[in-house]
């Protein structure tokens, strides 16, 4: 009888999944008690070719029973995104209790047992502990991945029973992008007055990967679905992930459209006192992403750079997010 699901969706990272699967094939549990289901995003031949590999190498055999886990592939050929992908694998899945982690991540080898161990009573959700490894110093990239290790119920790392998800009908999977489906599946459950426990021996490791220059722009899209969270759970939202508006974005971005509105007019000094807001607002942005972060040149540089376009595309973004979903979201 298998016990517990693991379901990690992919969308073409095998080498990462290679080294998720190494880990999640050796846990220090029994290996006829849990599954593991491999959700493709993408579709591809080289992961399906990649889960057939491990197959192979932990020596499964369909319908014989052996001290193997069960691993499945499963390609998401219909909606798309980590939400969907998850659906479809816990969807899939045999076990009572759901474990989620991603691609990226390695789970320690007791990470399974802690856990399952943490089931008692009414539980009704379990989240693990993240590690970040980090660098020192580390780039601000590296340092806003490592917020991981103190966010609730990140499915790098939580327990779910089967049926608590299929209660609400899994992930919204409006969220296409991997951000806040996993807070709203949480949020969700917590009104309806779940309860959760925390198993800090329950370990997945999140090595952080290379990361393109000014990957800090391209991640503020994001910011488009925190409107849609805002808009299913407010209370929640402020409580929990942010209690007030970026007004610091909006004093940077409104100063500097006052000076461009004002510049070639007779009010010289509202010009100049709204650049002298832009430039002390946004200096002091750029100072605080570099407080604990490295020094190098290149970082320097990119910090300067990104802090300049960071404020205009978050709230291009959270407006967006904000007319897509029809919620007034700041």
């Amino acid at each position: 009888m298998i016990l517990v699901s693991i379901v990690v969706p992919t969308f073409k990272r095998p080498e990462l999944l290679n080294h998720c699967l190494a880990a999640l094939t050796q846990q220090n549990f029994d290996r006829t008690a849990y599954e593991i289901i491999i959700a493709d995003d993408a579709a591809t031949d080289e992961t399906k070719r990649l889960v057939e590999y491990w197959l192979e190498r932990i020596g499964y055999i369909p319908g014989e029973t052996k001290n193997t886990p069960l691993l499945r592939y499963i390609p998401v050929t219909e909606k798309h995104g980590p939400a969907a992908a998850r659906n479809i694998g816990w969807r899939a899945a045999c076990g009572e209790i759901i474990a989620f982690t991603d691609d990226d991540c390695i789970p320690d080898s007791n990470w399974l047992k802690a856990g399952i161990s943490a089931f008692k009573d009414e539980i009704i959700g379990v989240r693990g502990r993240i590690i970040v490894p980090l660098p020192n110093p580390p780039t601000d990239y590296e340092l806003s991945t490592a917020g991981l290790e103190k966010a609730e119920f990140v499915t790098a790392n939580c327990f779910y029973r089967r049926e608590a998800i299929a209660s609400i009908n899994g992930f919204d999977e409006r969220f296409t992008m991997p951000w806040r489906e996993d807070s709203d599946l949480f949020f969700t459950l917590l009104k309806q007055g779940g309860k959760f426990v925390y198993a800090p021996d329950a370990i997945v490791i999140h090595p952080i990967r290379p990361a393109p220059w000014g990957i800090s722009l391209s991640q503020q899209s994001k910011s488009m679905f925190n409107a849609l969270l805002y808009k299913k759970h407010p209370k929640l939202y402020k409580e929990k992930l942010q209690p007030i508006a970026p007004w610091h974005y909006y004093l940077i971005v409104n100063s500097l459209i006052v000076f461009l509105l004002t510049i070639l007019t007779e009010h010289l000094y509202v010009a100049v006192i709204a650049l002298m807001i832009w430039t002390i607002m946004t200096g002091r942005f750029c100072m605080q992403r570099l407080q604990q972060t490295s020094h190098t040149p290149k970082h320097i540089a990119e910090m300067i750079f990104t802090s300049l376009l960071i404020p205009f595309l978050s709230l291009f973004w959270r407006i967006f997010g904000a007319v897509k979903f029809r919620v007034f979201f700041l």
